[in-house]
């Protein structure tokens, strides 16, 4: 008997629908649709990822359909997995405000949330970057949550700009001409700092990481996105301990990832030309606080140039694997927010050199054991 094609057609759009019988992925696609259990595209934009008893945990921005730009319309998105490749849709960590009066009410623009777990408190903590409703790009803040379940609910705790009267920490061999003081005519250079000093500095892209001894540092686009900060949190992870410093100054750089590899620091983020795609950035350190070596453009191939069409959100380690890192970037379409893309590259090294290649499809047997 002769299936009409209509028929198949429909049976297939019931299937992505209800949920039954979805495919299983086997392989990374970059830039093509990714489905969740439910048969729904994954929308968990700009966001990070945590690795806990053996299952990885997806955060990020939830869109909505025919949304054009940023605005949180619902909240935090997370998703579960124990492959990578498969995802299980577990609701809302975090959810904006129906209170107007609330720093994230609905409306406010809530961007690239990451959740670390305490050790100590055993609680989870997740940062992101706020504009308070009504704002636009003029807050500039840092919001921190919190949850004892990491797929939430999520308690928001408050939101700030770090380091309020705080000037930066110096690494050995940060060049004399490098240091600020606020009390001579600013230039060029420091002038958003000095100007932000008494109440914090400027908090806009932002990632957070927890290195091998416990401690847990913000990194974050400031001073109008013409440095990094690279700022410590205290022992709960739910503020700034006053410690910082600065990065790549009088460069405008955004979307920062970071991972430590053979106990060197690496960074990859963006340039800043909105929600145009530009050419990826990569530093080392071998403190976290710097000095930061800037290397220039880790991606190779075709489109590298606006590295593949996306933009930095997060850098993997795969459990299990030595050298394994995925890199995690964005392909957004600011008119229907909803449609933007993941793209996970594998990372490849020459010694401390990294590269990130371009493949159209891949999976983690790219990593050695």
């Amino acid at each position: 008997m002769r299936i009409p094609i209509l028929s198949i057609i429909f049976f297939c759009m019931a299937i992505l629908t209800t949920g039954v019988a979805v495919a299983q992925n086997a392989q990374f696609n970059p830039g093509a649709i990714w489905a969740d259990n439910n048969g729904t595209h994954i929308n968990a934009h700009g966001g990070g990822l945590l690795y806990k008893n053996g299952v990885y945990y997806w955060f990020g921005e939830h869109k909505i359909a025919g949304e054009a730009g940023n605005k949180a319309i619902v909240g935090v998105h997370c998703y579960a997995s124990k492959d990578l490749y498969n995802w299980k849709d577990e609701g809302i960590a975090l959810s904006v405000s129906e209170d107007t009066t609330n720093d994230i009410a609905k409306g406010c623009i809530l961007e690239r949330p990451k959740v670390i777990y305490n050790k100590k408190t055993g609680k989870y903590v997740m940062w992101f970057h706020l504009e308070r409703r009504g704002e636009g790009y003029g807050s500039a803040r840092a919001g921190v949550a919190i949850s004892d379940k990491v797929t939430g609910p999520y308690k928001y705790l408050k939101s700030y700009r770090p380091n309020p009267g705080k000037l930066p920490f110096y690494p050995l061999g940060t060049p004399e001409d490098e240091k600020v003081d606020c009390l001579k005519a600013a230039n060029e250079r420091d002038k958003f700092f000095c100007r932000d000093l008494p109440g914090g500095q400027m908090a806009r892209d932002m990632t957070v990481f927890v290195d091998d001894d416990g401690k847990a540092y913000h990194v974050f686009s400031s001073e109008e996105n013409f440095t990094l900060d690279v700022a410590e949190l205290d022992d709960s992870y739910t503020g700034h301990t006053g410690k910082f410093s600065r990065v790549y100054i009088g460069h405008q750089t955004e979307a920062p990832a970071l991972f430590k590899r053979n106990g060197l620091y690496y960074m990859v983020g963006s340039g800043c030309t909105g929600w145009a795609p530009n050419a990826a950035r990569w530093f080392t350190a071998k403190s976290i606080f710097g000095p930061w070596t800037y290397h220039g453009n880790p991606c190779k191939g075709n489109g590298a140039e606006i590295t593949f069409g996306g933009q930095s959100t997060y850098i993997l380690p795969v459990s299990g694997k030595k050298d394994a890192f995925v890199f995690i970037a964005d392909k957004w379409v600011p008119k229907n927010a909803i449609d933007g893309r993941y793209l996970w590259l594998p990372i490849q090294f020459k010694g401390n050199d990294m590269e990130i290649p371009w493949l159209d499809h891949w999976d983690l047997n790219a990593f050695k054991n």
